[in-house]
């Protein structure tokens, strides 16, 4: 009954989270088994890999450190951040190269879904190891549901972000912002590691992790309203270029273009899809250079033509319907 009951609270409150921030992208939104995938990798791929680093991180410092409480103290505050953070990072160091990766918004998602796996799996080793008794059971679902899981959401997150802003930039900057956005998903892990530990501390911990919830949603908001501007900014060169409408401009960068009734509806959803990767790939393509700025020069003028083919189709269809 433990276990099963442990499950569910791990399972259902991570899994609404990643499907909340999911749905929170809501111009460019990923592709869920992308999602998915970095999610189970957080559930199973970096738990595991966490485990045998704290071991061997461990190992290292009982060569220094002999006092088995300060040695524990020491996994909880310096190695789990460290091992952790790495682990549930270096896969976003593979999901970055993915074409769909496109910006900081996809980082913060992809990030987040890694760390949402990797506290749900958490979650569940704390319920059926430390969850003695019913209240006490029910206080570690709440405190872990509500703060430390979301804190392996933040942190990771946090990476992704400094991921995504960095892929189209040029010089250090590519290689530098990935270390800093590492960095400071370090520091989040550790800030509430550590003020968690002591009694006298730990309020100061939940207030650290409760402002650092409210400036990552307000990164996230932010960053979704720039791709609102980017869509807008980007195809409003393309009306000039007669390949979308100027009706179509405002409706294509806010959330009533997935409302019926402004464009037939057998192309709407490819033609959005389309337009909305028109307007990425314009971006990408002005901080690209060698084979990566033809790729993305022929991905612009690819979807250009795709836009205006779907017209004809669709034009073509009417014409033929009106002629029968």
């Amino acid at each position: 009954m433990l276990i099963f009951s442990s499950a569910l609270a791990a399972i259902i409150p991570m899994t609404a989270y990643l499907i909340i921030i999911w749905r929170f992208d809501r111009y460019d939104r990923e592709p869920f088994k992308l999602v998915l995938q970095n999610y189970l990798w957080g559930s199973i791929g970096a738990i595991i890999f966490a485990i045998l680093g704290g071991l061997v991180f461990s190992s290292f410092l009982s060569i220094f450190v002999t006092n088995k409480e300060e040695l524990g103290y020491l996994g909880t505050v310096v190695t789990a951040p460290i091992v952790e953070e790495v682990t549930k990072g270096v896969f976003l160091l593979i999901t970055v190269t993915n074409k769909r990766f496109d910006n900081m918004t996809d980082g913060i998602v992809y990030g987040g879904a890694i760390g949402l796996g990797f506290g749900m799996t958490e979650n569940f080793l704390y319920f059926i190891s430390y969850g003695t008794t019913i209240s006490g059971w029910i206080s570690i679902v709440i405190i872990r549901t509500m703060f430390s899981a979301v804190m392996h959401c933040v942190s990771t997150a946090t990476f992704g972000a400094f991921l995504g802003y960095s892929k189209f930039k040029r010089n250090t900057l590519r290689f530098s912002l990935p270390f800093v956005g590492l960095i400071i998903a370090i520091l989040i892990h550790f800030s509430w590691n550590f003020m968690v530990s002591f009694k006298s501390t730990a309020l100061l911990g939940f207030l650290f992790l409760a402002i650092t919830i409210i400036i990552f949603i307000a990164i996230f908001s932010a960053s979704v309203l720039g791709e609102k501007k980017i869509i807008f900014n980007e195809l409003l060169a393309e009306v000039d270029l007669n390949v979308i409408p100027l009706s179509h401009l405002t409706i294509l960068s806010s959330t009533s273009r997935n409302a019926k009734g402004w464009i037939d509806e057998r192309i709407r959803k490819q033609y959005i899809k389309a337009a909305t990767t028109l307007a990425f790939r314009k971006v990408q393509l002005k901080e690209s250079k060698g084979n990566s700025r033809k790729y993305y020069e022929y991905e612009v003028e690819n979807y250009r033509q795709f836009i205006k083919n779907l017209f004809i189709s669709i034009n073509e269809k009417i014409a033929y319907k009106k002629s029968v």
